[in-house]
């Protein structure tokens, strides 16, 4: 069956950043199948879970394509791989659960993640935006309806700094596009005479000048600066598919298993 981010493609999740060459990941029962073949990694199952099914291929249990993804990626990664999994009625919670609750390989890093998760996330960038502010400790409210004073639906946040009128939204590619542009200026005049500020980010802001993001925010909030947490994120990036150390990691370590004399890969 297909594991890793191969199934997670299949699945149709949201998949962080990845590097432009990857394997193949499949999983598979006994000590009979050893490909040789470039760019396929094989694991051997050890688990007695019935394949589920992607666009008509097999494919590993969703807390098991999480667990394999865990011993390779970042927090940052899985983190967008469980919201999407969780908003996608494809995770349940118990049986992510109860897989935590054992001492396998990767469930230390998947634990981390998970307790970040958020089923409510629409998009990569959002997670990337929600994460950033918990580790900030910044409280929000994902995907929260506005309403005017006269009680009128005016649109939905990306995010709602909780107790406060601050909306921060993630602004990808498709924002730049000019349908998806004039969309956005009529949400905007839609709000006016509301108490609501809106607040845009891109991922070069997150990734590459987080400290004057975290520097605006606290002067927003009205509160000091903490340098931990600033370190905290970076070190979150740094580990990552985000950035080029994490990148040159996690793809070095891939290229190690594609040595055909470790082609078979024990779970």
């Amino acid at each position: 069956m297909f594991t890793h981010v191969t199934a997670a493609r299949l699945l149709g999740w949201r998949l962080p950043q990845l590097p432009e060459q990857v394997p193949v990941f499949m999983a598979v029962r006994g000590d009979g199948f050893h490909s040789r073949r470039p760019g396929l990694l094989c694991s051997r199952l050890t688990h007695g879970a019935k394949p589920g099914n992607a666009q008509g291929l097999p494919v590993d249990s969703a807390p098991e394509i999480l667990l394999r993804c865990a011993r390779e990626l970042g927090t940052l990664d899985l983190l967008i791989m469980v919201d999407s999994a969780l908003r996608l009625g494809h995770l349940k919670p118990r049986e992510l659960e109860e897989l935590l609750a054992t001492s396998r390989p990767g469930v230390r890093a998947l634990r981390k993640a998970y307790a970040l998760a958020d089923r409510r996330s629409e998009s990569a960038g959002e997670t990337l935006l929600r994460a950033f502010h918990q580790v900030l400790g910044i409280e929000v409210e994902p995907q929260k309806k506005l309403y005017n004073r006269a009680g009128q639906l005016v649109g939905r946040a990306d995010l709602l700094i909780r107790g406060t009128p601050f909306v921060q939204e993630y602004d990808g590619a498709v924002h730049r596009s000019s349908g998806q542009h004039v969309v956005d200026l009529r949400r905007e005049r839609s709000w006016a005479g509301t108490k609501y500020q809106r607040n845009g980010y891109a991922l070069d802001d997150l990734l590459n000048h987080a400290a004057t993001v975290m520097h605006e925010l606290d002067r927003l909030l009205g509160r000091p600066h903490d340098r931990r947490c600033l370190e905290r994120w970076r070190a979150l990036v740094e580990e990552s598919l985000y950035s080029k150390t994490g990148r040159a990691r996690v793809v070095n370590r891939w290229r190690r298993q594609w040595d055909p004399s470790v082609w078979t890969q024990t779970a």
